[in-house]
């Protein structure tokens, strides 16, 4: 008889703001997780309670909440009264009378739930979905973050960080990891938080915190180490294993800190998002350079804290994937795991490997836990929209053919990946060799500005013949050099400014339509690789379902619409000459 437990991320009152999610594991293993923004449509599902997710977890397994042995929360409120005293100073704080007592109240407020009613409001919120409700449980934010870095790394030991902007009262926290679990060695306290100090560099840049440190990343390369730059920011804080932030973070949110900035450099926060100059370039390359040089001397100061030279990492920063290679080049690592779904999403994940001794986690290969749609499903709804389609035989090898001939193909394949990254399920892909598909896919589909670059798919066998230390990256969450003589097949998936790249490799066990895909690619140009970008319109979460992808596919500059065993082409005239085991299949549009 199958054991279930549901860990789930509220993102309410004193579990977060954002990334809610939920993930059902049946004997210990996660079968079914997906982040609440897919449902709701609402990217990050701010202030949201995950009611969808949940849902969804228990209709895979056709279950009722009173099911479960018990529910898990990644997050544990009575940690809080740790920092209750900078709460209590920030309310004080607080601009003008009125919104002094505000910020006063809600932290009494809060203060009292936290240590007397830990789970009440997300109890609460679980009987409208089913009575009665199972035990909930907490657990330490943090400990979470750990235990989704290190559980299903693959190492037996380990040395684990977690970064992230605050969980219950830390921001940054130093792991041992063995096959017995995980141990605390050393704890940086909110305020002092490298998440926050970053997500105040992304506001100062015009983006949101939470939202645009990934383009902050991005803009870097484009910049320089511009000396004046690196005075300033070193004169408001410290860097290093003992570094020292509070300068910058030390009000909770944004706006403390960007105020001082600009204080500190004269120069007014950006008003114009996505358009920079060459100084707000060097700004973005300086703060990452200084972002790197911290976690990075902080691996090397702890390593000897465990057997082995393995780094395993979560929290939202390590989402930073020239963070992530900064650390896997250090001359003392020998290896690294990051967690793919590594911001507050995967807590989930790592509340429900917590309890389970590490060794007894599967490695993680894969992240395709959501919702799959059958070929049924998707032909009903096309004929119910007159949309012409074709099921070709050779599927694989006719897209190959058409992404071949430059045109952007929507790609939407088995169940859907948890996380930030489209890995061959819910993708966009395009010709990696040419800088016009880059161009095209950032003006016409994601609407998005054109500096930014792309990642590649690849044949895993081929990672070391293009990369330099090219090895199994299955999550598109790490960055790597491309060899020079292998640039011009990848020109749309390089950074335009370094010449690296974050790539996805795919072997055929992972996803076995994807991997004949890029070979059927391969073998129409000699290039085992595809341009691969998320599924989705600038501002959006990645489409969950077919009909999600058709509206899309019809507000973008798509060509082609790959829907399970279907193709739709916005040329439908190009079905005429599908040839497959049902010829062409059309609704009445077009005939």
């Amino acid at each position: 008889m199958s054991s279930y437990i549901l860990a789930c991320k509220p993102a309410i009152g004193l579990y977060g703001q954002h990334d809610p999610s939920a993930v059902l594991f049946e004997n210990g293993r996660p079968v079914f997780g997906i982040e609440e923004e897919r449902l709701t449509r609402d990217k990050h599902a701010v202030d949201t309670f995950p009611e969808r997710a949940i849902r969804a977890c228990l209709e895979h397994r056709d279950l009722e909440l009173a099911d479960l042995d018990r529910i898990l929360l990644p997050y544990d409120p009575q940690l809080r009264s740790r920092i209750s005293d900078h709460y209590v100073t920030d309310a004080i704080r607080a601009p003008g009378l009125a919104r002094k007592a505000s910020a006063l109240e809600k932290t009494v407020v809060d203060e009292i739930r936290s240590r007397f009613l830990p789970t009440r409001q997300v109890e609460d919120r679980l009987a409208s979905i089913g009575t009665p409700v199972p035990p909930v449980e907490c657990r330490a934010h943090h400990r979470c973050h750990a235990a989704s870095a290190f559980h299903p790394s693959g190492f037996d030991d380990a040395l684990v960080l977690t970064i992230d902007a605050k969980g219950e009262y830390d921001s940054t926290v130093v792991w041992r990891g063995t096959p017995d679990g995980l141990a605390r060695v050393r704890t940086y306290e909110h305020p002092n938080s490298l998440g926050l100090f970053f997500a105040i560099v992304t506001e100062y840049l015009g983006y949101r915190m939470f939202n645009g440190e990934g383009k902050v990343m991005g803009l870097a390369p484009y910049g320089e180490r511009r000396p004046e730059i690196e005075r300033t920011l070193r004169g408001l804080i410290d860097t290093g294993v003992d570094y020292d932030v509070t300068p910058l973070t030390k009000r909770w949110g944004t706006g403390y800190g960007v105020e001082k900035l600009e204080d500190a450099f004269g120069r007014p926060r950006n008003d114009s998002p996505g358009q920079f100059d060459q100084w707000e370039k060097d700004l973005a390359r300086t703060a990452q350079a200084l972002l790197e040089e911290t976690v990075c001397e902080i691996v090397e100061a702890y390593l000897g804290a465990s057997r082995s030279n393995d780094v395993a990492l979560a929290g939202g920063v390590a989402l930073n994937c020239k963070l992530n290679k900064s650390v896997r080049e250090l001359e003392a690592v020998d290896d690294t795991f990051i967690q793919p779904v590594a911001h507050d999403a995967g807590l989930a994940l790592g509340a429900g490997w917590l309890d389970r001794r590490p060794d007894g986690v599967e490695p993680q290969t894969t992240v395709y836990l959501g919702p799959e749609y059958e070929t049924s499903e998707i032909e009903s709804l096309l004929e119910t929209n007159k949309i012409r389609y074709a099921k070709p035989d050779d599927l694989e090898g006719y897209v190959a053919e058409r992404l071949a001939d430059g045109a952007l193909v929507g790609w939407f394949q088995g169940r859907m990946e948890m996380g930030p990254r489209a890995l061959g399920a819910r993708s966009i892909l395009a010709d990696p060799r040419s800088a016009e598909s880059r161009d095209r896919v950032n003006r016409y589909v994601k609407h998005r500005e054109e500096w930014r670059p792309f990642a590649p798919s690849m044949l895993e066998d081929a990672a070391e013949e293009y990369l330099i230390d090219g090895g199994p990256a299955p999550f598109m969450i790490d960055t790597f050099d491309v060899r020079p003589e292998k640039v011009d097949d990848l020109e749309a998936v390089l950074h335009p400014a370094d010449d690296s790249t974050r790539p996805q490799t795919v072997r055929e066990d992972q996803h076995p339509r994807y991997y004949r895909l890029i070979s059927e690619f391969e073998s129409i140009t000699g290039v085992p690789v595809v341009l691969n970008t998320s599924f989705n319109d600038h501002a959006e979460p990645i489409v969950n379902t077919p009909t999600e992808a058709v509206k899309d596919f019809y507000g973008m500059g798509l060509d082609v619409l790959v829907l399970e065993d279907c193709v739709v082409e916005k040329q439908a005239e190009k079905l005429d000459d599908v040839r497959g085991g049902e010829a062409v299949v059309a609704g009445t549009t077009g005939e």
